[in-house]
């Protein structure tokens, strides 16, 4: 879910970019010397295959799933056009291991008069792109903001952020959902309001007045399955039973993140052993090894997402692992951000190597292209995706130059 701010936070109706942010984005360029300028020191404009992108937005200053196409020589994004027009505030999406559904939570707190939003299936024409409703069901939960789908296809898994939830999702035969197999409800204590390990000066208030589960994950091997709650400050761990779509409780069921802190997503790195968590009101992120043979979490290491001078309020909102599981990335917003990490082949820990500005104001999400040249960032405030390219291998991030209006950017997802 999203923070409150003030207004010299929010965007300039002129710029979509807030001063704050403006401010911060030429001090990065400074810092980054002569060599730094707006489309990158070494950018290759050279057309590439196109690749189809979907970009989930707020609607209605969204259009709800726009199908874009992306050049991989260049990452300038192309609008193609609106892929579901019915849909409604799409937060996240996911797809098929297949690639020929499509899923998406709709952040909502009314689905046919019950408090519950929702989660749409669609069928994917992957020659084209154009996504055909097969159905929608209730996410068992007020204001869904993630969904996952089980890596052997049978399940969809659903975080509800205002009603504390998660769920789970039968699969049919032709793609649609069935209704939920299980619910279960966040319970217990929730941290404070003002994180342990927030910045000085931080005013970053959100999500401790009660629970939020913000985000779920089956691992690789489908046999567990992770949740985040923001304002429990916790890591739930459940054991996926297969035969009827419930969740059983791991022992231990959890781990806990500093109080205050706000554990929002996370990532697997590819070798299925390490896991990485962003808290958004601490700005921070956690390395936990992950035992797959049992489902559950060390914790090894905390590092900010911010850079060590850094003083006042940003909420860290995304995390991702390069393919390769050499670097880890990690979104800031208000700071407005994408910093990179080298990840130690041996121990799994992370180094901060720099940061890069997303041209943009608040970036509520990014990914990183099927090729591995290319992150794209989604401003929500800013109205923008911008792209970048991964250079040095991923340690560093420059400018592509490009923008695409996108009205609330909530998600992008590549159609691969």
């Amino acid at each position: 879910m999203e923070s409150r701010d003030n207004e010299n936070d929010r965007p300039n109706a002129g710029s979509g970019m807030s001063r704050r942010a403006v401010l911060r984005g030429a001090a990065l360029l400074a810092a980054a010397g002569p060599a730094a300028s707006l489309a990158g020191d070494d950018a290759d404009d050279r057309p590439g295959a196109p690749i189809l992108v979907y970009i989930g937005s707020y609607t209605p200053n969204g259009p709800g799933i726009g199908l874009y196409s992306m050049d991989s020589g260049t990452g300038k994004l192309t609008f193609i056009k609106v892929a579901a027009p019915s849909v409604v505030s799409p937060s996240w999406m996911a797809l098929h291991p297949r690639g020929k559904f499509l899923y998406t939570a709709n952040e909502t707190s009314e689905f046919n008069g019950t408090a519950a939003g929702s989660v749409s299936a669609y069928a994917i024409n992957p020659a084209t792109g154009d996504l055909a409703l097969l159905n929608t069901v209730s996410s068992q939960g007020a204001g869904p903001v993630h969904v996952s789908v089980d890596p052997l296809g049978q399940f969809v898994f659903v975080a509800n952020y205002g009603g504390g939830t998660v769920a789970v999702l039968p699969i049919l035969a032709d793609g649609s959902l069935g209704n939920a197999t299980d619910v279960q409800t966040d319970s217990g204590s929730v941290g404070p309001a003002q994180a342990t390990d927030a910045p000085p000066g931080s005013f970053a208030v959100s999500g401790h007045d009660a629970p939020h589960a913000h985000m779920i994950q089956p691992d690789a091997s489908g046999k567990f399955v992770i949740h985040a709650d923001l304002g429990q400050d916790r890591l739930y761990s459940w054991i996926l039973q297969r035969a009827d779509g419930k969740l059983i409780p791991n022992n231990p069921a959890f781990v806990s993140l500093p109080p205050g802190d706000g554990p929002r997503h996370f990532a697997f790195h590819p070798n299925s052993q390490w896991l990485y968590s962003v808290q958004e009101e601490s700005s921070t992120l956690t390395f936990f090894a992950y035992d797959a043979a049992n489902g559950q979490l060390a914790k090894q290491q905390m590092i900010s997402t911010l850079p060590k001078e850094f003083a006042g309020t940003s909420f860290a909102s995304e995390v991702r692992v390069s393919a390769d599981g050499r670097f880890v990335y990690a979104a800031n917003r208000l700071y407005d951000s994408i910093a990179v990490f080298a990840v130690d082949d041996d121990t799994g820990l992370l180094r901060r190597l720099g940061e890069e500005w997303t041209r943009g104001d608040y970036p509520r999400s990014f990914t990183i292209d099927p090729t591995g040249r290319f992150l794209l960032a989604g401003n929500q405030r800013g109205d923008a995706v911008t792209s970048f390219r991964i250079q040095d291998g991923g340690r560093r991030l420059s400018f592509s130059g490009h923008h695409a209006a996108v009205g609330s950017p909530a998600c992008i997802l590549f159609l691969t």
